[in-house]
Parts: structure tokens; sequence; C-alpha cells
């Protein structure tokens, strides 16, 4: 696929993100702080959980990107690896549950508005390297990722996988905003 084709999908997924999120402002924070059961998170939960790897792989990606050496590729070629953790973060009709490392779970952690703030804030930074991502290589540029720092993938790929997490917990939190309806009707 053209690389500035993913890049230019990955940025308009983005903007889609902060423009589903921009609302979440107006709750107050008995709806932002509402769980379905004991082991579910809530809607700042989600968002913290996402805030928690944006921690790790914003700066990650700046600094890949800024010390490449390799200039951009016109297509970019997806991994073997990094093409199945992306694939496997996209939800499925029925959001499928994956187990969450202990720091960055954030059940129970007494959280505020902030929270969204700082959720925005990470990505308009997003939106900035994808733009930045548009002269360096896709395919040689390597991050590497939050579970093994000795595990290395392409920089197109981890972008995706990046972009599809967050896709996959705004899907959680408007699944949250579905069942608290229902439960409040």
């Amino acid at each position: 696929m053209q690389s500035e084709k993913i890049l230019e999908s990955l940025m308009e997924k983005t903007k889609q993100i902060i423009t589903k999120v921009e609302p979440l402002k107006e709750y107050d924070l008995q709806t932002l702080t509402w769980r379905e059961n004991r082991d579910s998170w809530t809607i700042l939960e989600c968002l913290e959980h996402l805030n928690l790897y944006g921690e790790y792989y914003l700066p990650e990606f700046g600094y890949c990107i800024k010390n490449s050496k390799n200039k951009n590729d016109e297509y970019f070629k997806s991994g073997y690896l990094g093409n199945y953790f992306s694939i496997t973060m996209l939800p499925k009709g029925k959001i499928n549950k994956m187990k969450t490392f202990k720091g960055k779970n954030p059940i129970d952690l007494k959280l505020d508005k902030i929270v969204i703030d700082n959720f925005i804030n990470q990505q308009i930074i997003f939106l900035e390297l994808l733009n930045q991502a548009r002269y360096v290589s896709l395919n040689k540029t390597k991050v590497k990722i939050s579970i093994s720092r000795f595990i290395r993938l392409k920089l197109g790929d981890t972008l995706q996988f990046y972009c599809n997490h967050i896709i996959r917990h705004i899907n959680q939190i408007e699944k949250i905003e579905f069942e608290m309806k229902n439960v409040n009707t």
C-alpha cells in the first residue's frame, strides 16, 4: 500500500477519534466513572489506559522519526509480527477481551476530567508525528514496542497498531455509553 495513503488514513481516523472524544468533556464525573460491573472499566479508565500507552509510544515515535536515516518509501509492506499485532487490536463484532499489562491497567485509579484533555492532547501530538512520518521510511524505521524493548517493529506497523488500539477502546467507550443508557431507562 502507498505510504502516503496509510498516513492519510491514520490522520483521518485520529481526527474522527478526537471528534468522538470531545463531547465527553460535557459529561459529569458520575457518568465518566460509571462501571457496568466490578471488573469493567469506566470511560475515564479507558482513556487513561490509552494515555498510559501514549506516554510510551508518542516519545518513542518522535525519537525514531527524528533519528531515522531512512528516507520515505513510496510503498509500505507490513511485517508478519507487526501486521499480526495491528490486526489483533481491531475490534471485531463483539469486543474480544484481552488481558492488560498491570502497569497499563487503570482500574480503580482516582481519575478526573483532566484525563480527557490529556487524551486529546496526545492525539494532537500523534497527528503531528504522522505528518513528520511522511519524510522517513515506514519500512526501515524501527520502533521498540512497549511489551519488550528487544522487539522492534516497522514504524508503519507500529503507527497502525497504536491507532487500532485507540479505536478498540473508543468502541469500548461507546459500549459503556450504550450500557449506561440501557440501565438508566
